[in-house]
């Protein structure tokens, strides 16, 4: 049953309080996907506590697992395009079920990491990296993937960027920073113990951080200053950060173009910056 129904089923025998929350829920999901603890409360004129203690009673440890229950009941109800499928991919399964479920999984995993934040933190996270001195992008595994590939895009707009995929480098790097730069830390599972300890370094030297992590409470998500949260389902994939991978690729990309529509210059540096990698290209015969 999904968390939506469930709460549904309870409204008629919950304390008016409680029941005000749950009405709200089942009445504006996407909205209260998109509004914290204190802005839902002050939304339906409750306390912040009572938010986080409705989430408690429904055995969730915190408002962000609810928020998350909320997003996959939400993701249920999407149509999925003709066509497509999504589902735990099995061995035996032939060459077009496989490509259906995956292409499934991955559109599913960017549609609820959309839902799942919204224009304001988006806003917030974009106007610190458009202001920043520097900016340092960490992750490990797959996540440092996305990370370098975020770096390269930052770097054709002529952005102050420090990359690099030992983790020893990243951690001297971190040391450099202080106020008015920008830690970006990508880690699904926010417990990545070398992510978490770059970012509790940026935060001692002042350096604003923003994460790109998973929607549950994580030590990570706990040192940001900036949460983006991303959604993902690996053992519906069943292969390693594919979905998760995607839904940071999501977040990036989308930070990205925004930045290219926010910066004037922007096209001209792209330009120049395809102008000079087109030398490598031509024709040396």
């Amino acid at each position: 049953m999904s968390v939506l129904k469930k709460i549904e089923a309870k409204l008629e025998t919950m304390a008016p309080g409680d029941r005000q929350i749950g009405r709200f829920i089942i009445d504006h999901p996407d909205q209260m996907l998109r509004l914290s603890t204190a802005a839902l409360a002050a939304e339906i004129g409750r306390s912040q506590s009572s938010v986080v203690k409705f989430s408690q009673k429904l055995g969730y440890s915190s408002y962000q697992e609810l928020k998350l229950a909320v997003s996959e009941a939400k993701a249920q109800e999407w149509q999925v395009p003709a066509g497509v499928i999504h589902g735990s991919i099995e061995v035996g399964d032939s060459y077009q079920i496989i490509l259906k479920k995956l292409t499934g999984s991955k559109l599913l995993s960017m549609q609820q990491t959309v839902a799942a934040n919204s224009e304001r933190i988006i806003s917030r996270a974009l106007e610190m990296l458009d202001r920043a001195r520097r900016i340092h992008l960490v992750g490990v595994g797959a996540s440092s993937l996305v990370a370098r590939d975020f770096s390269y895009k930052l770097m054709k707009l002529g952005r102050n960027v420090l990359h690099d995929s030992d983790s020893h480098v990243q951690m001297a790097n971190v040391s450099t920073l202080g106020p008015g730069d920008v830690l970006f830390a990508l880690s699904y599972s926010g417990a990545s113990i070398e992510t978490l300890r770059m970012a509790e370094l940026a935060r001692k030297r002042g350096t604003t951080v923003i994460a790109v992590t998973g929607l549950h409470d994580n030590p990570l998500s706990r040192v940001a200053d900036i949460r983006l949260y991303t959604i993902a389902d690996e053992e519906r994939a069943r292969s390693s950060s594919i979905t998760a991978r995607d839904a940071q690729l999501t977040l990036t990309d989308l930070l990205f173009i925004l930045l290219v529509q926010k910066q004037p210059d922007a096209n001209e540096y792209v330009h120049n910056s395809e102008v000079a990698v087109s030398v490598l290209k031509a024709d040396r015969s």
